[in-house]
């Protein structure tokens, strides 16, 4: 079995030697643990400058360890990375300013849900080198999952972004940006079908006679602890489904239900249908 990640898989990653200036553009609750993720694996406070309006006290506090917060634009010229952190809704607005500082030589890796890569060219006026990540909010304990899709980056850069993205868990890459609708439906949004079968689980749990904590108490630890063991288990997960199974069982019975045509397997693809559509509706 493998063992459970506890920053285990980030941890041979090393950002102590990283050059030049990171620009955080936005530190709202996905930016933030990129942060954390970046000073934890060794990337030094003072090459980093922060731009966000509203900053956490945990933000504020980092500029007495030397990392720059709000500084005037004109004294980050030529960054190594800038990484693009709000939301989609106002990326216009805030990626103008930057115009004047990305030099050729800078990567821009945006998080921004939508925001196409062709919309990343038109917004810098540039076509340096950019990748466009979608994580998910595991990210926040160091659990999510990244898939990212670059373009005109060199090797080195690209392994920079790899590095700067797994601070809060695994990268996965791919090369065809139409796959990025689909990746926001299954991983992106995924969280939230996780969530809302706790929730409906512990409801189920009280019509079948529970008392409400318990309920409560009984499916958020399955659903955790199941989470943790198919972290954990070098099987899949069907084959976990069916050691857990006994023909004729009460498992079995429940699955019948679940798994009839017209079950859980039908509603997630609809679903996820449903998620890709606006995402390339949101896409422009």
């Amino acid at each position: 079995m493998r063992a459970a990640n506890d920053g285990s898989e980030t941890s041979n990653r090393d950002l102590g030697n990283v050059s030049g200036t990171l620009v955080l553009v936005g530190a709202g609750k996905m930016g933030s643990a990129l942060l954390e993720g970046w000073l934890r694996l060794g990337l030094a406070p003072e090459h980093v400058a922060v731009i966000e309006p509203s900053p956490s006290p945990d933000i504020a506090a980092l500029a007495e360890r030397g990392l720059s917060l709000n500084p005037d634009l004109r004294t980050l010229r030529d960054p190594a990375v800038v990484v693009l952190a709000v939301k989609p809704q106002i990326a216009a607005e805030a990626i103008a300013p930057l115009r004047a500082i990305a030099g050729a030589g800078t990567l821009v890796i945006s998080i921004m849900a939508g925001r196409t890569l062709r919309f990343l060219e038109s917004a810098l006026e540039r076509p340096g080198a950019l990748v466009r990540a979608m994580p998910n909010t595991p990210a926040a304990i160091g659990r999510g999952i990244t898939v990212a899709v670059p373009v005109r980056a060199s090797g080195a850069q690209r392994q920079l972004a790899e590095d700067l993205l797994s601070a809060t868990g695994a990268v996965e890459w791919v090369d065809d940006e139409a796959l990025m609708d689909a990746v926001t439906a299954v991983s992106g949004s995924g969280p939230a079908y996780v969530f809302l079968l706790a929730e409906v689980l512990a409801q189920a749990g009280v019509a079948a006679g529970l008392p409400a904590a318990l309920a409560q108490k009984l499916a958020r630890d399955t659903v955790a602890g199941s989470g943790e063991l198919l972290h954990r288990s070098p099987l899949d997960a069907a084959t976990l489904r069916e050691n857990v199974t006994s023909p004729g069982g009460t498992t079995a019975a429940a699955l019948e239900v679940l798994m009839a045509p017209n079950g859980l397997k039908n509603l997630m693809e609809k679903a996820i249908a449903a998620a890709t559509a606006r995402s390339r509706q949101l896409a422009g």
